[in-house]
């Protein structure tokens, strides 16, 4: 018997965990936001992005 998957990935719950909509509901989110924005951040949340250079 095989032990079974801990991490299941879905979009939708990811994004709204982790995503740019679920950030700026707290004060909180805002601030990693705000920080990751001065660190120079390429992405600053876990939403869907399309690789562009």
């Amino acid at each position: 018997m095989s032990t079974k998957r801990t991490f299941k990935p879905k979009k939708g719950r990811r994004n709204k965990v982790h995503g740019f909509r679920a950030r700026m509901k707290s004060t909180g989110g805002r601030k990693v936001l705000k920080h990751r924005r001065q660190t120079g951040r390429k992405r600053l949340t876990t939403a869907n992005h399309k690789h562009v250079d």
